[in-house]
């Protein structure tokens, strides 16, 4: 199984559709005897929150998000967990929105504290 989400910050790698998560957004999760949970924010995301399970390196969520435009939508999610060779974690996923039209497919990596920095500094 790979590697514990515990603490780790991940991010969009592409931006999806307006009013959603984007490169800007950033996920914090946590996990605990098989169930994880996650706070997010950036981009058109003012405040958003996963919760759900992981077995093995499949992760099965619902999320649920406030936007900039002050409206709500949520929906639900199954990732699989990846690790990529220079040990960082993917998360391959496939999503539905649940409270309105829409479904697809994104992925989210693993961001490294330096790369972090150095974009923060950049803004």
């Amino acid at each position: 199984m790979p590697r514990s989400l515990d603490g780790l910050v991940l991010a969009p790698v592409a931006d999806q559709a307006p009013g959603q998560v984007g490169t800007r957004t950033r996920f914090t999760y946590h996990e605990r005897g098989g169930e994880i949970w996650a706070e997010y924010a950036g981009g058109d995301v003012v405040r958003g929150h996963l919760v759900g399970t992981r077995q093995g390196d499949r992760l099965d969520f619902r999320y649920v998000q406030l936007k900039q435009d002050g409206t709500t939508s949520g929906g639900h999610c199954v990732s699989t967990v990846v690790e990529l060779p220079d040990g960082r974690v993917r998360l391959e996923e496939t999503w539905e929105w649940e409270s309105q039209e829409g479904s697809g497919t994104s992925v989210v990596e693993e961001l490294h504290a330096r790369v972090e920095q150095v974009t923060a500094q950049d803004r």
